[in-house]
């Protein structure tokens, strides 16, 4: 496949794309007949590199049709966070924002049930991202893990929805504030702090406004920031319900695991052990924590025989994931990726890799995007 680099004049805002945007390898970034939605996607596909096979090009200047590759889900990942932002961007446009919430939910719910490990692997790994995208994609993977967690609690489809959608919401008012400061760190002003003291029930006047009148998924965004002990805010309430109890669960366990300008992301276990220990003996909490596992999809391992390798898939035991090696006990990175289940003994786990650098060599289209939910199993034979 010949590539030839796009610059932002070949591709309309808007607009269905007449063929296949790729990224350096050759990877799908946007299927034929997507969309980019906004000048920031646009930006953000610039500054990854974006280019389209000169074939298809030479197709398209003869009059024939380009045909649409199925993307793979690691690009409906990504395209998912420019969903997000398009539907934000709707209000107070009360029609379109709530057809809009639906599909953007409903995408986020496909997703998650098609492939629950790329899923996690998502929330773990954050590929590629931008901090000032970083309230987009906070809410992204909120969403995401709320829903993990109320299928496991066995809460009703209908209520799973309702949650995803809270999640995808609350922090509507504070998107832009919370990029600028995951992006320059420091101290918030007076007035900053106001807004996000106030964020969520302004988050839930806005709701309103646009016509959303489910009264649990508006108390649920109102009260995201309570505590039942009393200490949290906006109104120190101590009756929270059940679904902002979940979603403030996720929200903070989420943002201890993201990095941020000053701020390295805290190990996923302490994370886990803090959550713990912040609510023993709740059930979401525990739910939570066994749906991550000891180690995540996306988490990065030093195996027995010196490998560096990235969990893909949770094993049949919490201790034994399917891991993909990227990197030999030299730092030499491998030539094709190979699958170990560290079951066995010669590739068992023997520690977690502080330094998650290497992560960045290999997009996780290489482990998950042309291959369904069980294709790893034929990618490479088990040595």
């Amino acid at each position: 496949m010949q590539l030839l680099k796009l610059v932002a004049e070949q591709i309309r805002i808007g607009a269905r794309l007449p063929f296949n945007v790729r990224d350096g390898e050759g990877g799908l970034l946007l299927a034929c007949g997507q969309i980019v939605i906004s000048a920031a996607q646009l930006a953000a596909l610039l500054a990854r590199g974006m280019y389209a096979d000169v074939a298809e090009l030479r197709a398209l200047r003869a009059g024939e049709k380009v045909a649409a590759e199925p993307p793979p889900l690691s690009t409906r990942w990504a395209q998912a966070v420019w969903s997000v932002d398009a539907m934000l961007k709707l209000l107070p446009d009360a029609l379109r924002f709530r057809a809009s919430c639906e599909e953007t939910a409903s995408e986020v719910i496909a997703l998650t049930v098609q492939d629950g490990d790329l899923a996690l692997y998502q929330t773990v790994r954050q590929e590629g991202l931008q901090l000032r995208l970083y309230g987009l994609t906070h809410a992204l993977y909120v969403a995401t893990l709320c829903l993990m967690v109320a299928r496991r609690l066995l809460w009703s489809e209908e209520r799973q929805r309702k949650a995803v959608k809270a999640a995808l919401t609350m922090n509507l008012s504070i998107i832009d504030l919370q990029g600028m400061y995951a992006m320059s760190g420091g101290r918030l002003t007076q007035s900053q702090r106001e807004l996000i003291r106030l964020h969520p029930e302004e988050a839930a006047k806005r709701l309103r406004v646009a016509g959303i009148d489910d009264e649990e998924w508006l108390e649920a965004v109102a009260q995201h920031h309570e505590q039942t002990s009393g200490r949290g805010y906006p109104k120190g309430l101590r009756d929270v319900s059940e679904m902002a109890q979940l979603l403030r669960l996720v929200d903070v366990f989420l943002a201890k695991i993201s990095s941020r300008v000053g701020r390295p992301a805290l190990a996923i276990k302490t994370a886990a052990r803090q959550v713990y220990e912040q609510a023993p003996g709740s059930a979401m909490a525990a739910s939570l924590i066994k749906e991550f596992g000891m180690y995540p999809p996306g988490e990065l391992l030093r195996l027995a025989n010196g490998d560096l390798a990235v969990v893909v898939r949770r094993g049949a035991s919490l201790q034994c994931p399917l891991v993909m090696a990227l990197a030999d006990g030299q730092g030499q990175l491998k030539s094709q990726l190979i699958r170990y289940d560290t079951a066995q003994r010669e590739y068992a786990v023997v520690g977690v890799e502080a330094d998650k650098s290497w992560m960045a060599r290999v997009p996780s289209e290489r482990l998950y995007g042309l291959y369904g939910m069980h294709g790893l199993d034929t990618l490479n034979p088990t040595h």
